[in-house]
């Protein structure tokens, strides 16, 4: 018996394991993969990671936005109004930039940045002689596949979402193809 009671003394002296979040894992593979990638290859990581972290304060400007509107609307009396929208398309709004270089979709009160090849290239896809739905797909697929970040904008489920519908609206509307 006296071993027993070492080991149950030796289980009580441990410290306690450490869990794995799941971050400390990812960042050891990404340890592991960074000697097999060439400067391009690192360059795209770095542009991402600022990208991601970027979206990451944006997104606790707009927590601490939201927790100061709601204490407001408290204070005020007021109802929250986070109510979901009667039509998508309200939200939405294009600014160009004096230049032309670049535009502004906005959605509600944040946006995101487009070059002007970017917004050429979503022009065509909403004026492609196809279907309603084949535009919305294709819209979709585009934004999934180059600019990702729209997501984190627009709550854009798939490619029958009415936020996706009123963006290709938007962008049909706004500008016209030459020639």
């Amino acid at each position: 018996m006296a071993k027993k009671a070492t080991v149950t003394e030796k289980s009580k002296t441990r410290k306690p394991v450490k869990k794995d979040t799941g971050r400390e894992s990812l960042a050891a593979e990404l340890k592991k993969l960074l000697p097999q990638l060439d400067s391009e290859g690192l360059a795209f990581l770095i542009e991402q990671a600022r990208v991601h972290l970027y979206n990451m304060q944006i997104d606790k400007l707009n927590d601490a936005a939201d927790a100061a509107n709601t204490a407001s609307a408290r204070a005020a009396g007021i109802a929250n109004s986070r109510k979901a929208p009667k039509s998508a398309g309200k939200n939405f709004r294009i600014d160009g930039t004096e230049s032309g270089s670049s535009f502004y979709l906005n959605y509600g009160n944040d946006n995101v940045m487009f070059s002007r090849n970017e917004m050429i290239h979503l022009v065509k896809i909403v004026n492609a002689k196809v279907s309603d739905l084949e535009i919305r797909e294709n819209l979709y697929n585009w934004i999934d596949r180059e600019r990702s970040d729209v997501f984190a904008l627009v709550p854009i489920k798939n490619k029958f979402d009415d936020h996706l519908k009123a963006l290709a609206a938007l962008i049909k509307k706004s500008f016209k193809i030459n020639g």
